[in-house]
């Protein structure tokens, strides 16, 4: 289990924790593997997260504080390196939202965190 503690938090800072821990995590099981400690890596996959809304009537990723705070929607979606979803978390805000504008928001996530598996592998070396 990989605990992160955000005190004070908007979609991003969270979002910013889980994709961290997986490297935290990561860096551990590098490490405990060449010690010996472990036989075999029990990660299969990496894990990342990033905020999603509609924000002035468009859809965009990764809101900052004033935009997640105004946003007529939001979100959070967790997934995998391979595109599997873990946890999509999403809410109207202002007014509803549609099939379509969901499905451009998953779009959005998943190029997200296309790009934030890509900053894990480089700080972790592959």
């Amino acid at each position: 289990m990989v605990d992160c503690d955000v005190i004070q938090a908007d979609g991003g800072t969270r979002c910013a924790a889980i994709t961290g821990g997986w490297v935290a995590l990561r860096l551990a099981v590098n490490r405990l593997t060449k010690a010996g400690d472990l036989r075999s890596d029990p990660l299969t996959d990496h894990v990342a997260a990033v905020s999603c809304g509609i924000y002035g009537g468009q859809p965009i990723v990764d809101l900052d504080y004033a935009e997640d705070s105004e946003a007529g929607t939001d979100g959070n979606f967790v997934l995998t390196g391979r595109g599997r979803l873990i946890e999509v978390q999403a809410s109207a805000e202002g007014s509803t939202f549609s099939r379509e504008e969901m499905g451009a928001l998953l779009d959005l996530a998943e190029a997200g965190v296309a790009e934030l598996v890509a900053a894990q592998k480089a700080a972790v070396g592959g």
